[in-house]
């Protein structure tokens, strides 16, 4: 599967189509959708700098949609990412992708746009006096960045972050597979934030956006499905 540079997410839902939309789907979905929309957040989100292997890409998608992660950004400088549907499971239906391709110097536009949504940026490094995944401090929006294969972060996005975060290992293997590394922090540190006071949670208005995508990701023929409920309201009005 290739990437596609997703819009800006707008919060201006039509409410009254997405009731529409989900009185066609079953009552087992919308309360699927509210247990895990109940869990998703934005406090925390994942981006993955030049990852070229697919199934570790197509790994870390996977373990953002378990442990609540909504979005998800992808820096492409050197290497296409891609994503194999046999070992994300789909999971990539239910993530907000942010595609950082077009630029000579990607990693640079995707630290300003973090930072203008107020974002820390956290680099995973397991190679310098970094915090200890234990003692990672929760309270601040942060942004998890793991490297390319053997290499890790790049040197610009090393110099930009405001923090350095590291798994502990005590045995001879000095560094931890990209996927599994970010599956331990996740784990930790969204289990952490579920049990805070912390305010970590979509907005109604963020959830309604997701309510509305989701149902027309699920519904057989919605476009054709939308058009007539538009042609019926125009009739109506």
């Amino acid at each position: 599967m290739l990437w596609v540079n997703l819009p800006k997410i707008s919060f201006v839902i039509d409410i009254h189509l997405l009731k529409y939309l989900e009185s066609i789907i079953t009552d087992n979905r919308k309360s699927t959708f509210e247990k895990v929309l109940n869990n998703r957040t934005r406090h925390f989100t994942v981006v993955l700098e030049d990852i070229y292997q697919k199934h570790n890409t197509s790994a870390v998608v996977r373990s953002c949609d378990i442990f609540g992660i909504q979005d998800i950004h992808i820096i492409e400088n050197k290497y296409n990412s891609y994503v194999s549907n046999q070992v994300a499971k789909g999971s990539q239906k239910w993530i907000d992708f942010h595609e950082y391709n077009t630029e000579e110097y990607n990693t640079d536009t995707c630290i300003d746009a973090l930072r203008n949504n107020g974002y820390q940026l956290i680099a995973t490094t397991p190679h310098n006096d970094s915090c200890l995944l234990k003692d990672f401090d929760i309270s601040k929006k942060s942004a998890f960045v793991f490297g390319v294969e053997k290499a890790g972060v790049s040197d610009r996005m090393m110099a930009e972050a405001d923090g350095y975060l590291k798994v502990p290992m005590v045995g001879f293997t000095e560094s931890l597979n990209v996927s599994v590394a970010a599956a331990i922090v996740l784990n930790d540190l969204t289990t952490r934030l579920r049990d805070s006071a912390i305010d970590w949670s979509l907005s109604e208005e963020e959830k309604n956006e997701k309510r509305l995508d989701w149902c027309k990701k699920t519904i057989n023929n919605v476009d054709q499905i939308i058009e007539r409920y538009h042609i019926d309201n125009q009739k109506i009005s």
